[in-house]
């Protein structure tokens, strides 16, 4: 595409030529967290010269639902707000009271997207099992409540989630970092929910995930980092490099290289992914739309 001539409609169509491989959706990223504190702001500015235009930060517990509402607003981004279920351990039955509060303050801000991360975990020990599922579903009731999508964390636990998601219904979401079987899978799919697909999906040995990212109908499809953790396969360090302190760190400016294997798995050109999992995007979080229609194509959005 020819980027002269002079008439306004013609330098719309070269602004949006630059940018149309350029436009991912991190639907996943503790930008809060640690691991962030000593270079936070050249993070965002990383992934926003690597062409992610919008960055999704759930919470995790109460303590942190006003540092993800004001990061959010900082940088120009989107937030949940949830107890993750490895977090059900710390959590008091106030907290939940918290979250309803919080979503009630916060109901009007166009930047709060989802009830998230919430669900299950049935892989680490000592998390007891019937106090994650009382926290889930009253997540899931206040998600109803609110009219919100949820963000689920699924961790062999995918049937225990959808029993849950069954019995009370909620306005979809996203199932992240899915790792279940295709039949779960479709079943989180009829839901009305998309799955998210990240670093895991770029190891050669990932053989279940990539062959899901690869069959899968790709409007089931969101892309992902779950930053600052499931760094991609260029980033992996060895068992004796990690106990040695050298720990890798994921970041959103990582995305578009992971988009680019599910790209090749998939046989998709890059603009064709980057629009439809930007698309999926909108569809499992609406308010993202919102966000997206406002905010400038040259940056993640205008910080507020």
């Amino acid at each position: 595409m020819s980027c002269l001539g002079g008439a306004h409609g013609a330098a719309m169509r070269c602004r949006l030529a630059r940018h149309d491989v350029r436009m991912w959706t991190d639907t996943h990223c503790h930008l809060d967290a640690a691991e962030f504190d000593a270079d936070r702001d050249s993070v965002v500015a990383r992934a926003r010269t690597a062409g992610v235009t919008q960055i999704v930060v759930p919470a995790v517990e109460a303590a942190n639902f006003d540092t993800v509402r004001v990061l959010a607003h900082r940088h120009g981004v989107a937030y949940a707000l949830g107890i993750h279920p490895i977090a059900t351990g710390r959590a008091a039955e106030g907290h939940l009271a918290l979250l309803r509060e919080a979503l009630q303050a916060q109901r009007n801000d166009p930047r709060l997207v989802a009830v998230g991360e919430i669900g299950l975990d049935h892989f680490l020990p000592g998390l007891a099992r019937d106090r994650q599922v009382h926290f889930y579903v009253a997540q899931l009731k206040l998600a109803r409540e609110f009219g919100l999508p949820v963000i689920l964390h699924v961790r062999r636990s995918a049937d225990t989630l959808l029993k849950h998601l069954r019995l009370t219904p909620v306005p979809g979401g996203i199932a992240h970092a899915f790792n279940g079987s295709e039949q779960q899978a479709l079943a989180f799919v009829a839901l009305g929910f998309k799955l998210g697909f990240g670093g895991a999906m770029t190891f050669d040995r990932a053989l279940q995930i990539r062959r899901l990212a690869q069959v899968l109908p790709l409007d089931a499809i969101v892309l992902e980092t779950d930053a600052p953790d499931i760094p991609p396969h260029w980033l992996y360090k060895t068992a004796a490099e990690r106990a040695a302190g050298d720990r890798p760190r994921n970041e959103p400016a990582e995305l578009p290289r992971m988009a680019g294997v599910l790209a090749a798995l998939r046989g998709l050109p890059l603009p064709e992914l980057a629009a439809a999992t930007g698309a999926n995007a909108r569809v499992a979080l609406p308010k993202l739309a919102e966000l997206a229609q406002s905010a400038p194509l040259d940056a993640v959005s205008g910080a507020a």
